[in-house]
């Protein structure tokens, strides 16, 4: 089996509301699809959403050295996933994003190959039920009580709250929150590197009568070896995400005690690869974990999804961004149910496709 073609499209995903974090805000999500199809005429999917503040990448670089990569792919087996990672790398450093979306192809191919769902190509096993979160973004206090009311009101079990500019101010939101919506639902909160050390410590120890399930990155990702001191400073449990990148971040970690959790996202992993790798990691240290994103489609999250029934570690989901977008342009794939449970169909690879009238509206890059 051989790599014949590969399809680059940019796919520009209008937001239902602007999404604001510490570090942007955003009105649509700028995304690469990826199709790659092989001589028999199996095709895999894959995606990333490229973010200049994370990963360094946009989809203009997401397409040139796509571009780069493709031209090395073609020609060569799918299904040895492996194999495709080992090449991206001794091609070009980093470029996590686009990596990851071909390392997301390769494997939607090989499962198709195999006649395998993907969790099961993983080595996985559907054992447990997914519940999404609903991300708050960073706005105003009074705006962030009136959208944590709507999360409420629509039945979501968890709710993530965006802070991070501002500790003190930080605080008044979560107070308000809380009181808004009371003490039922779970709330998590995600700073985004926003505070500096002490004012990280102090805004966690704020925070504490509000329980919170979990804060992740509350420093700046480049002073991790602080970390440590605000998780032993902190009544609330650390999760990191920016400063964990790929497994050598997270044996890093682990050595360091860092944290509580990990965040595991495939665009900044470059894949499933590496993704597999952190978990091994992380199981070995007892430390569970969250598989999360950027603004991707169902696409992306239906791999999420696959890819946490493969570790009895990963507890918590952060399935929220298709449900952000105005049109999500995906076919099959993972669906939302009541109480904002997620289910996967039980059809091969990925078990999704990219609607073609979509596509025929996108910019191509295309590869043969």
């Amino acid at each position: 089996m051989k790599i014949d073609q590969i399809a680059f499209y940019h796919a520009q995903l209008k937001l239902k509301q602007p999404f604001s974090t510490s570090l942007s805000t955003r009105t649509h999500a700028n995304n690469v699809f990826i199709s790659i199809r092989t001589k028999e005429g199996i095709i895999g999917w894959g995606e990333c959403s490229p973010n200049l503040h994370i990963n360094g990448e946009t989809v203009a670089t997401c397409f040139a050295v796509g571009k780069l990569l493709g031209q090395q792919l073609i020609g060569t087996d799918p299904r040895n996933v492996n194999a495709t990672s080992q090449l991206m790398d001794s091609l070009i450093y980093g470029n996590s994003s686009i990596k990851s979306a071909i390392d997301l192809a390769v494997h939607d191919i090989a499962a198709k190959a195999n006649n395998q769902p993907l969790y099961q190509f993983l080595g996985g096993s559907i054992k447990k039920n997914i519940y999404t979160d609903y991300t708050v973004s960073l706005m105003s206090v009074k705006k962030m009580v009136e959208d944590a009311l709507i999360v409420t009101a629509k039945g979501f079990p968890i709710m993530k709250v965006k802070l991070g500019d501002d500790g003190k101010e930080d605080i008044k939101r979560i107070k308000a929150i809380r009181e808004a919506v009371g003490n039922e639902i779970t709330i998590r909160i995600d700073a985004n590197q926003g505070w500096g050390v002490q004012e990280a410590i102090d805004t966690l120890k704020g925070l504490a009568p509000y329980n919170i399930e979990y804060c992740e990155e509350p420093i700046a990702r480049h002073s991790f070896l602080q970390l440590k001191q605000v998780r032993e400073a902190s009544p609330v449990l650390i999760m990191a995400d920016e400063s964990i990148s790929d497994h050598h971040d997270a044996k890093n970690l682990i050595e360091l005690e860092a944290c509580d959790y990990f965040n595991i996202k495939l665009g900044k992993s470059s894949g499933l690869i590496n993704a597999q790798k952190i978990i091994k990691h992380a199981e070995a240290a007892n430390i569970k974990l969250q598989i999360g994103g950027f603004l991707e489609s169902k696409l992306l999250c239906t791999a999420n999804c696959h890819l946490a029934h493969t570790s009895d570690n990963v507890t918590f989901f952060d399935f929220d961004s298709p449900l952000f977008i105005e049109h999500d342009p995906l076919i099959g794939g993972m669906q939302y149910h009541k109480d904002w449970e997620i289910t996967l169909p039980e059809s091969l690879g990925l078990g999704l496709e990219v609607d073609p009238n979509f596509l025929k509206t996108a910019q191509k890059l295309l590869i043969d």
